[in-house]
């Protein structure tokens, strides 16, 4: 199985790995491996995860309070947010499926 990110998807996970980085030095690398990890479990185990919304699931980062958003398409993952879990809910409702 492979995944995808959506390109708002792709540019919040940067933001979030620059806005670590400035906070700290090494803490951004931190941030992106908790990330790929989730992402690592996810495509493991893709159902592993209860229904957010529709078709939509909702996995977890360690250590940092973000949520990987995606769907499973065919043998693939789309990744349609990496959200903040204190940003206001449902603003990433509005992404289409496809990059």
């Amino acid at each position: 199985m492979k995944y995808s990110f959506h390109p708002e998807a792709e540019a919040e996970f940067v933001q979030a790995i620059e806005y670590y980085e400035e906070c700290e030095p090494g803490l951004g690398h931190d941030f992106a491996v908790e990330v790929h990890s989730a992402i690592q479990r996810t495509m493991a185990y893709p159902k592993a995860w209860p229904l957010l919304e529709n078709d939509i699931r909702r996995s977890f980062a360690k250590r940092f309070p973000y949520g990987i958003l995606y769907v499973e398409e065919d043998e693939e993952i789309l990744i349609v947010a990496v959200m903040h879990l204190h940003r206001t809910p449902g603003y990433w409702k509005h992404r289409k499926r496809s990059s």
